[in-house]
């Protein structure tokens, strides 16, 4: 269990490192009580895989609440309540989920749903 933990402590720094200190969904500084979590974009549900590629640092509180709802859905209703979304970001990241699907192959099931999140976040 401890392994499993200090991977996941490795990945939620990479991409941190890679974001930057902010949730991409209501744009808060992590710091204090506003912990960092990992994110799946597509989710597992959805056949998303648990790459890099797929994840993004969230708050607890923006990644308990969104659930299963789709990232359109869900960017939409965080700019209800007045949060700033990092849609270039969630794009960014999208985009190259979609890089590495097309290197490294396989998830069928998490492509059409990829593709259409893509296309709705671009259009916003």
């Amino acid at each position: 269990m401890q392994a499993a933990q200090a991977i996941r402590s490795q990945r939620l720094s990479r991409i941190l490192e890679r974001d930057g200190p902010t949730c991409v969904w209501c744009g808060r500084q992590f710091a204090g009580l506003v912990r960092p979590t990992t994110e799946h974009l597509v989710p597992r549900l959805k056949g998303g895989p648990s790459w890099l590629e797929n994840e993004v640092a969230a708050c607890r509180r923006c990644n308990g609440e969104r659930g299963h709802a789709t990232l359109g859905d869900w960017a939409d209703e965080c700019e209800r309540r007045g949060w700033t979304v990092d849609r270039p970001r969630l794009v960014r990241t999208l985009e190259q989920l979609t890089a590495a699907i097309a290197r490294r192959g396989g998830q069928r099931r998490a492509r059409p749903w990829l593709a259409s999140q893509l296309r709705r976040l671009r259009r916003s």
